[in-house]
């Protein structure tokens, strides 16, 4: 094990047992992950499975009915607010151009517009947007797209961040490239990442560590990252 993982993790979710809203449908139970800094975890399940009900819970929009959800040692069960949470679809506006997208999140929480762009516009460079600023969201890429959608959950100020399916709506091809630009940017940047997929291979392009999350009611099951054990734990 590195030494990475042998620190305190980042974000811990310990025995989370959770429903739907009916308070009695049990669809997930007990079940723990952790993601160090700078780490980059994926989540794998079939649908309906639990998935998404486990982020809900650690971004403090669900409360669980057991269990604890532990952010950098403290305990922030059911508290919104400390961690930020990327959809599938990149939710750019498309009366806003780019800049402005990306600065949403600080003009929101009262940053004047000037004092958000000038935190901004450094970073566009670094995210493989120079130039983009004053474009409209329907004249980048699918790839641009998404680049400027994690820009904005970045700006949004936490370093753990959870990923639904964040590339789900790209080709192969700049799949694979948003996949492995992401894993580096989040190292460089010190950033928590937990990731939902349902491919396989995704999974294993993309993280030293895999949660599957089996049965009914769910449960996390920690493995290494090959795409055999993977798939005869889904089975």
């Amino acid at each position: 094990m590195d030494e990475q993982n042998n620190a305190a993790p980042a974000l811990e979710a310990r025995s989370l047992t959770l429903s739907w809203d009916d308070g009695e449908h049990i669809v997930v139970q007990d079940a723990d992950l952790r993601v160090g800094t700078g780490e980059t975890v994926c989540l794998v399940g079939k649908s309906g499975g639990g998935k998404t009900t486990i982020l809900h819970a650690l971004s403090g929009l669900r409360r669980p009915l057991k269990g604890k959800v532990i952010l950098h040692g403290k305990d922030v069960t059911g508290e919104p607010g400390h961690v930020s949470y990327m959809l599938q679809k990149d939710m750019l506006l498309p009366h806003m151009r780019v800049i402005d997208n990306v600065c949403l999140p600080l003009t929101l929480a009262g940053t004047p517009r000037k004092v958000a762009c000038e935190k901004a516009e450094p970073l566009f460079a670094r995210f493989g947007l120079e130039g983009a600023q004053l474009a409209w969201p329907h004249e980048l890429s699918g790839g641009m797209r998404q680049r400027a959608a994690f820009l904005r959950t970045y700006l949004m100020g936490n370093d753990v961040v959870l990923l639904d399916e964040p590339f789900s709506a790209l080709d192969a091809l700049t799949r694979a490239d948003m996949r492995e630009w992401y894993v580096s940017m989040a190292r460089e940047l010190g950033i928590a990442s937990l990731v939902i997929t349902h491919d396989v291979g995704e999974a294993v392009a993309m993280a030293k560590r895999v949660y599957v999350l089996q049965g009914t009611p769910g449960t996390t099951v920690e493995i290494e990252p090959k795409i055999e054990a993977i798939m005869a734990l889904l089975d």
